[in-house]
């Protein structure tokens, strides 16, 4: 796992203690067949586990097994390679409730929940209002603000790692962008620049100085985990069902009903494929199918045909 990035490191950690050692820990290599890995798929699903989970799963088991077989040599015969993830029943198109999107009722709800002063305020702001990703958020830095062209731009992001954070490369090369800001955004992010130098002054030596866009009223940068712990807290304050994401999510959503452009959002939120915007945003785009046939009937009405 050297060659991976260190969230997909961290990732993949995660699927071998809780979804992969539990069953075959005690097994030795050559004694793991196909059924082995079947069943472990098996009851997988039986548990509840979602289906990107297993095919992650299934992932990583392939790939252990690919390498044991070659260049190593432990074994002759990949048992994976027979082993399938188990069939779900999709459904037709992710709605609102499966990707937490929010109402803007409810973004008004969550925005009078926090203060300015809070350390969650402007990465919620910068999120709700960009569509950037959590650790993208954290990772900002002064430089990356354009306050003359309205840009900011996504070049690094921030993890937690234990107790400390890293900086990291986004994960893709679409994800490195350069994206236009509006006033509003601008505005909040000129009243904080302030509001640091301001801080700056006020703690002295107490200040940790650093470039980071999102930090507390100390300096110290906002850091995923401290993202995760307050959404927890605000979820339970305010009754709004909603995780970080949601940001990014209801921003797409907006965007896409108010007859922004497809590409134009792909790029917007840093994926690397159309089809992966168009799909995560289906429900969505069934709207768009709909009002387009709905247009073409007004129009043959208005004209009697």
């Amino acid at each position: 796992m050297v060659n991976l990035k260190l969230n997909t490191q961290k990732n993949y950690r995660g699927i071998l203690d809780n979804h992969i050692y539990p069953y075959i820990k005690d097994y030795r290599l050559k004694s793991i067949k196909a059924g082995t890995i079947q069943d472990l798929l098996n009851q997988e699903f039986e548990k509840g586990f979602a289906r990107q989970t297993l095919g992650i799963t299934k992932g990583v088991l392939n790939k252990a097994f690919q390498m044991a077989v070659f260049p190593y040599q432990f074994i002759k015969q990949d048992p994976t390679q027979y082993a399938k993830v188990p069939t779900y029943d999709e459904k037709e198109w992710r709605d609102r409730g499966d990707l937490k999107i929010i109402s803007m009722e409810d973004f008004k709800k969550l925005s009078t929940a926090v203060q300015p002063s809070d350390s969650y305020y402007l990465p919620m702001m910068i999120s709700f209002q960009t569509g950037l990703r959590r650790a993208e958020v954290c990772g900002l830095q002064w430089k990356d603000i354009d306050f003359e062209r309205g840009t900011l731009t996504v070049e690094r992001i921030m993890i937690n790692d234990g107790k400390k954070i890293v900086i990291g490369t986004p994960k893709t090369k679409s994800s490195y962008r350069t994206i236009l800001i509006g006033n509003t955004l601008l505005s909040i992010l000129k009243k904080m620049k302030l509001r640091q130098k301001e801080n700056r002054v006020f703690y002295g030596t107490r200040y940790t100085d650093t470039d980071f866009v999102c930090v507390k009223e100390n300096g110290k940068p906002v850091t995923p985990n401290s993202i995760k712990w307050y959404t927890a807290v605000l979820r339970k304050k305010t009754g709004v069902d909603f995780n970080f994401h949601s940001f990014r999510h209801t921003h797409a959503t907006m965007l896409l009903e108010n007859g922004a452009k497809p590409k134009e959002i792909q790029t917007r939120l840093g994926h690397s494929r159309l089809s992966t915007t168009m799909d995560t945003y289906a429900h969505v785009t069934k709207k768009m199918k709909q009002d387009t046939v709905d247009i073409f009937e007004q129009m043959m009405q208005s004209n009697q045909l």
